[in-house]
């Protein structure tokens, strides 16, 4: 008995280089574009180990968890880092970037994550991207929450490695992900001793075996689902139009933003400065005294369907996030979700207002 989504023929090299085309597309690069086989940290992890070494002076970019990871792998490969943290309310400014650069001109490598989903902010990557080139350093960019919700554009950036995920804004699977590669990029791993080789982290690999032959033949068997469904959800991204499901996230995040502070209840918003918000996520600072964890938990078990989460590991205490990304970036979800919280903050005996939040979303969706 044959079943659709087990039954499959080989995904062809055509169909793979095809797949990346579209990507490409959608980034509006003319940069190679690498879609390796496996979650948004293998390529994360394989760009910052392909080009960093010891003689690499990095500046890394502290907005949020994934900043820290990027930090540990930097040392792993020896570079000397600097780290640049900002509060994870807030955004970094490209005039922080240009104060780093004069106190460290020997700066040849800066990683940057876009929006921080786990925390909400999302970061002025244009502005950052000049101040990067007119120092010359390589630009690593994480760009998995954002692609889908607000532009990302490595070229017009300037940015060298840029790496994006289909499970967040794009609506897609999450065991896949892609990556451009500048030619700078390309060069200076090619330079370095240290770059993986013969490993499932190697983007030089892919260089070799996958691009320099004419992409005629995969390296590997590749992951039919995964790239069936990356190619799935661009074609849904192409039929609606980028825009729009820009402007999708947007409104969404504008609607959730002002009904949370028409819900009361002591709701606030965690990222203080609404250009510096995500339109991935909404982040919310729970009430004195109120665990944010258990207020998730509570408006869960009253509506198991709504996109909410605390926040990852010491922010569960003090942390709200609302995923509106993908199939939630609807006013659906942004109802469900303060309804949901208002009923929790309710139920603790705060004063809430249900009605209004959700006129107040609808004012500012539209």
């Amino acid at each position: 008995m044959t079943h659709p989504l087990l039954d499959l023929a080989p995904l062809s090299a055509a169909h793979f280089a095809s797949i990346e085309d579209r990507v490409a597309r959608l980034l509006r690069t003319e940069q190679d574009v690498v879609i390796p086989q496996g979650e948004a940290l293998l390529p994360l992890e394989g760009a910052i180990r392909g080009v960093a070494g010891p003689g690499t002076t990095a500046l890394n970019v502290i907005t949020g968890p994934y900043g820290q990871t990027f930090g540990n792998w930097l040392r792993d490969c020896g570079a000397t880092v600097i780290d640049l943290a900002v509060p994870f309310h807030t955004a970094v400014t490209a005039g922080q970037i240009s104060e780093a650069f004069a106190e460290h001109p020997e700066i040849d490598f800066v990683s940057l994550v876009h929006a921080e989903a786990a925390t909400g902010n999302t970061n002025p990557v244009a502005e950052i991207g000049e101040v990067v080139r007119a120092h010359g350093a390589l630009f690593h960019l994480d760009a998995v929450a954002s692609v889908g919700a607000e532009p990302v554009l490595p070229d017009a950036w300037g940015v060298d490695l840029c790496v994006i995920g289909a499970q967040k804004a794009m609506g897609g699977p999450a065991g896949v992900s892609a990556v451009s590669v500048s030619e700078r990029a390309w060069t200076r791993m090619a330079a370095n001793p240290r770059a993986p080789r013969r490993s499932y982290l190697s983007l030089l690999d892919w260089k070799e075996r996958w691009i320099d032959g004419g992409r005629r033949a995969l390296p590997h068997a590749p992951a039919q689902l995964e790239m069936l469904a990356l190619e799935a959800c661009v074609e849904r991204i192409e039929r609606e139009g980028l825009e729009t499901v820009m402007a999708r996230h947007a409104s969404a995040a504008a609607a959730t933003r002002a009904g949370a502070l028409a819900l009361g209840g002591g709701l606030e918003p965690y990222v203080h400065e609404v250009a510096q918000a995500a339109p991935v996520a909404t982040t919310l600072r729970a009430p004195s005294g109120v665990v944010a964890a258990e207020l998730v938990r509570r408006a869960l078990e009253a509506d198991p369907a709504v996109p909410l989460a605390a926040g990852g590991g010491p922010l569960a205490k003090e942390m709200i996030r609302v995923n509106h990304y993908g199939a939630d970036a609807t006013r659906a979800a942004v109802r469900s979700s303060l309804t949901a919280l208002g009923f929790a903050l309710a139920e603790r005996g705060l004063d809430v207002d249900v009605a209004e939040a959700l006129r107040a979303a609808e004012r500012a969706w539209q």
